[in-house]
């Protein structure tokens, strides 16, 4: 077990890293510094860094329904997070009647005792939105509205996280891109950045996200660092007029195609995006790699122009008046995903002075109020047994990841990326 005045070094300040920061220094660690690439933070390309992320407690794990549900009421508190919590509802969609994955999710948030409200067919469906909004017309769909869930401004909530672990004595340095794990007989000692710079430790965390496994590519031999995934996600500026119409709807969010889309933020926004498999960009060298507007600043917010497309198709079938409108921007958010979308937290076999802390899998942000606290556990060795097997980097993947189930990952093809022309709806 970790004592309190070790010296620990998380690289990466991102959900999971700044998380377990904050939950070690509340146990009274006195020793702890983040290290990130990043030259400002929260870092510009960062999946955890976007103007919103669904904050359900959809799941059909009750693991996490359990977990979301003590991160929500985490979010409620004002005095902690200000306004970067919303809580407009989310409607589930993608009910078969066959166990699907928003029917598990369903039977999990009522045994929660979460504020539900059954949809089944058209007409529920639109009574769950504000009478003058124009929506679609959800024939034949079914699904529940979930009113105890909304959505987080992620950037503000990082930031917010991120001057709480300042103001506890955490040491958080900016521009250091870790090249280098140092180790001596085996047992990691710290890490070299690629300015010179070394930081030794008593316990190293990587928390790097999509980037970890071409970041750390010797790790992969002894276990799988996860999958690196771009997720293609599309914004719309609405007028006014649209603002006002639009301001009180819920998030929609349909497992049967994983299409999701957003209320407007304060801007006027709305995103759409799609949680499907998403893209790997490997570029020939076997490991997927995040491209973002960081690595390329002309082109690496561009999606392909197929999921255009199917994002128009989607949004045509939540809110039609708005599926032919000019995109204003588009995003590839990267993710770290595992087969079986459970985190990976835990200690590196055979080597007990580094954990690994990520596999976001597209559902982290939701929990960045307490996923922490599963990093501490393992520091700590206090995670229990059945847990942390779940979360077991050395696990084997005997199941795989219901939200997503049937998608396959696909390679990124850069000729095929949109232009700017393309985001105007033809």
């Amino acid at each position: 077990m970790a004592a309190l005045n070790e010296k620990i070094v998380i690289v990466g300040a991102g959900c999971f890293g700044v998380s377990a920061a904050y939950h070690l220094l509340r146990r009274g660690f006195t020793d702890v510094t983040i290290l990130d690439r990043a030259s400002s933070l929260p870092a510009p390309d960062a999946a955890s860094n976007d103007m919103n992320r669904i904050v359900r407690s959809a799941y059909s794990d009750i693991f996490y329904t359990k977990l979301a549900r003590e991160a929500i009421t985490a979010w409620k508190d004002r005095e902690e997070w200000a306004d970067t919590y919303h809580e407009c509802g989310v409607v589930v969609l993608g009910f078969s009647g066959n166990e699907s994955y928003a029917d598990g999710a369903y039977e999990n948030d009522k045994a929660f005792g979460a504020n539900l409200k059954p949809l089944s067919g058209g007409d529920a469906i639109r009574a769950a939105f504000p009478p003058h909004v124009p929506t679609a017309s959800f024939d034949e769909q079914s699904g529940y509205l979930n009113s105890d869930s909304g959505w987080a401004n992620a950037g503000q909530g990082l930031a917010l996280m991120i001057s709480k672990v300042i103001a506890l004595g955490a040491k958080v340095l900016t521009g250091k891109n870790v090249s280098d794990v140092v180790r001596d007989n085996g047992r990691t000692t710290g890490v070299r950045c690629q300015d010179g710079t070394v930081y030794d430790a008593s316990l190293l965390v990587i928390a790097t996200g999509s980037w970890t496994p071409s970041a750390f590519p010797e790790l992969t031999p002894s276990y799988t660092a996860g999958l690196s995934t771009g997720q293609c996600v599309a914004m719309i500026q609405l007028t006014d007029y649209e603002v006002e119409l639009y301001k009180d709807c819920p998030v929609v969010l349909d497992f049967s195609s994983g299409f999701y889309v957003f209320p407007p933020t304060d801007k006027g926004v709305i995103k759409a995006a799609l949680h499907v498999a998403g893209y790997t960009h490997t570029n020939g060298s076997g490991i997927s790699t995040p491209r973002t507007v960081t690595t390329d600043p002309k082109r690496g917010l561009f999606i392909p122009k197929s999921d255009l497309q199917q994002l128009r198709k989607h949004l045509r079938g939540v809110y039609p008046g708005l599926a032919d409108k000019p995109f204003s921007a588009t995003r590839l958010c990267w993710y770290n995903d595992t087969p079986d979308g459970n985190w990976m937290i835990g200690r590196v076999p055979g080597d007990s002075s580094l954990v690994v802390a990520t596999g976001d899998s597209g559902h982290a942000y939701k929990f960045l109020p307490v996923i922490g606290r599963l990093v501490a556990d393992v520091i700590q060795e206090k995670m229990e047994p059945s847990i942390a097997a779940k979360f077991a980097i050395e696990r084997q993947y005997t199941e795989v990841d219901d939200s997503r189930r049937g998608m396959l990952v696909t390679e990124l093809d850069l000729d095929q990326l949109c232009t700017l022309e393309d985001l105007v709806a033809t």
